[in-house]
């Protein structure tokens, strides 16, 4: 932000303090209104009395609104000074302060107005609309004052202030009011985005945020069924992270429990030196199946497992060495997945919580939540159809929801959390709001805590059904990359890209569109919904794919290069070159770049990372539209440059910069050459 904008918000924060100070005074005078006709009340008529009560009924109203506005307006003082340089402007929540302290001015007498803003995607009618004036009418029809909804709109506009984002309003139809952006504005942002070099978070506050996600099984392989989870939850991560939050990425990988009991048991059998020398079990699928055939069909076997797990959790030191040699080799698997997919994590399984387990039981038996159930202690949430936890087996073991309710507890006491953010399938989601709904009863959870499940569908085969081998086993995720990356090699040879591309490049370009079109196919559904898993379709160059969006940005990126300029020339050149908004496809291009930080706002939300995609698809469809119809560099009848257009190479620096950051929160890596 500069140095003017900044005095702006001084400024205007200064004028918010005043009124303040003003609405204070209207609130005492009022207030001293109703203790006035409080005192008279015992020596006047019913008639009067009756009036009176009427009036301070007003006033009371009146005086609970000026309180109101009174918060509002010092909220909105304190958010202007913390917004500052590191921040980007929210065309929406911009537009909303202004309309709703216009509303405010206009109508004061009433209560909570509607704020409606909403982006126009026909730009006849405006770049966005506020159309607050029909529900405002109602309202006000409602409270015995009949007013046309155009008339409103129009008492609406006279009390907007003067902005340096608005280029003009008008009211339009039954009372639209159609709002126009000013050129200026955005000029400014794209050529502060280009001179800086990298885009900039719009302002939220800062948090401390969770995300557990990933969360495979010790000693079995990852599978397709972990894909979903381990890219959303990195992408909500890499969103939350840029927009500064103190970002705790956890892996609540399952090590601990009954299985781990039959793993140590054969393990001793098969490798009886294993204290001594490190055994060889690279293939722990083999070996977990072959673990459990024993478990299932053998009874001393069986109980030999059991044992085990009784001596692991009383940390026997010989049952603790084996736990852990399991957990290494599962560790070095998982992590050859996660490098190759560029994810982070902090790994905290199922034994990190053991000790706040047995603490968390206690402490739910002292407030009296838990109760008895067939033998085993459970906890309900009081509300209405939903299942109570198990907190207590019948043979005193602890349970998943055990676990969860302790690492919540952990979570927001110990870490700190203000916001937990769980990224599992879709089928859990009842769990975790049983859990969020216990916690609350616990008073774990307080109202200044957000816990959001972030659910998903399944992944499909062709056949429509869950994604499975020919055999009808799980796919192994590593099976998954390297068929990706086979594919993805025929593909770029078919187009004889390894005749122009260096071996590195062409590596580079074959492991950035592998990971990157399996990571897009993911986040470009609603996640609510299933997906069919294709190679053929995440490969296509068209539409809205990583492939094509990644040959966008290569091709913009291209401008540039051709033209000879650097990305350091480009920041000087931005410093006293204006980028052009006159076409009127230039400036259908800067409205969508500058509408980035309301997408990132948006998301935060709801946590759905498709909007994200859709924008850069819009981004690169606009720009195709940019580049048709303005020419950047012209050539001769040799192919030579003999003019280039300064004003809109900045521009495609301007796209190129976003579309990366873009990118970035969703995962894939860009590549100079493809």
């Amino acid at each position: 932000m500069t140095t003017v904008n900044l005095e702006n918000f001084y400024k205007r924060a200064d004028e918010a303090e005043k009124e303040i100070a003003f609405l204070k005074k209207e609130i005492e005078l009022l207030q001293q209104n109703v203790e006035t006709n409080n005192s008279i009340v015992n020596s006047v008529s019913m008639d009067e009395y009756v009036k009176l009560k009427q009036e301070n009924i007003k006033l009371k109203h009146r005086v609970a609104i000026l309180k109101r506005t009174v918060e509002a307006e010092r909220a909105k003082s304190e958010n202007k000074l913390k917004m500052s340089e590191n921040n980007a402007i929210s065309l929406y929540d911009t537009l909303f302060d202004l309309f709703k302290k216009a509303i405010s001015v206009a109508y004061p007498d009433v209560c909570d107005p509607p704020v409606i803003i909403i982006s126009n995607s026909n730009e006849r009618f405006g770049d966005y609309q506020c159309n607050s004036a029909m529900a405002l009418s109602k309202q006000l029809r409602n409270d015995g004052i009949t007013t046309k909804p155009r008339d409103v709109a129009g008492n609406i506009v006279s009390k907007v202030e003067e902005s340096n984002l608005i280029s003009k309003l008008e009211v339009a139809g039954a009372g639209f009011i159609n709002i126009y952006l000013k050129k200026e504005f955005a000029q400014k942002t794209l050529n502060t985005l280009v001179k800086n070099g990298k885009i900039l978070p719009p302002y939220t506050k800062k948090q401390k945020v969770i995300v557990d996600f990933s969360s495979p099984n010790i000693a079995k392989e990852m599978h397709v069924g972990h894909l979903r989870s381990t890219i959303i939850g990195d992408s909500i991560a890499r969103l939350l992270e840029f927009l500064g939050h103190d970002v705790l990425r956890i892996n609540h990988v399952g090590d601990w429990g009954t299985q781990f009991g039959m793993l140590i048991a054969h393990l001793q059998d098969r490798f009886p030196d294993y204290l001594s020398v490190s055994p060889p079990i690279a293939d722990l699928q083999s070996f977990y199946k072959e673990s459990k055939a024993r478990f299932d069909a053998d009874q001393e076997f069986k109980k030999r497992a059991y044992n085990c797990v009784v001596k692991l959790q009383a940390s026997n030191p010989d049952m603790i060495k084996a736990w852990q040699l399991i957990c290494d080799v599962s560790r070095k698997e998982f992590e050859k997945i996660y490098t190759r997919l560029d994810i982070k994590l902090m790994e905290r399984g199922e034994s990190f919580y053991q000790k706040h387990m047995e603490a968390i039981v206690k402490d739910l038996e002292a407030k009296g939540l838990l109760e008895e159930d067939k033998g085993r202690k459970v906890m309900f949430s009081k509300r209405d159809n939903e299942i109570p936890l198990t907190i207590v087996k019948s043979d005193g073991g602890f349970t998943y929801d055990t676990s969860d309710m302790a690492a919540i507890k952990q979570r927001v006491e110990e870490e700190k959390a203000d916001w937990v953010i769980y990224v599992t399938d879709a089928g859990q989601s009842m769990h975790f709001q049983v859990l969020k709904h216990c916690a609350e009863r616990a008073g774990i959870l307080k109202s200044c805590h957000r816990i959001d499940h972030v659910g998903f569908g399944v992944v499909l085969g062709n056949d429509k059904k869950k994604f499975k081998t020919r055999s009808g086993e799980t796919v192994k995720l590593s099976d998954l990359l390297d068929e990706g990356l086979k594919r993805t090699l025929e593909k770029l040879k078919e187009r004889e890209r390894d005749k122009v591309l260096t071996e590195e490049e062409l590596k580079i370009a074959q492991e950035s569109i592998t990971y990157g079109c399996i990571k897009y196919a993911d986040l470009s559904y609603n996640r609510n919904h299933e997906y069919v898993f294709s190679f053929d379709k995440m490969l296509e160059d068209k539409g809205n794919t990583a492939v094509y969006l990644l040959y966008a940005l290569t091709r913009i990126r291209s401008i540039a290069r051709t033209a000879n300029i650097s990305q350091e020339k480009l920041r000087e050149m931005a410093e006293n070159i204006p980028i052009s908004l006159e076409h009127e496809k230039e400036w259908k291009l800067a409205k969508v770049l500058i509408k980035f930080p309301d997408v990132l706002i948006k998301i935060t939300n709801d946590l759905y990372l498709h909007h994200l995609c859709e924008y850069c698809y819009e981004i690169s469809c606009v720009f195709t539209e940019f580049y048709n119809n303005c020419y950047c560099l012209e050539k001769n009848d040799l192919g030579e440059i003999v003019n280039v257009n300064m004003s809109r190479i900045l521009l495609t620096e301007a796209t190129a910069i976003t579309m990366e950051q873009c990118f970035s929160i969703l995962g894939l890596k860009s590549v100079a050459y493809m």
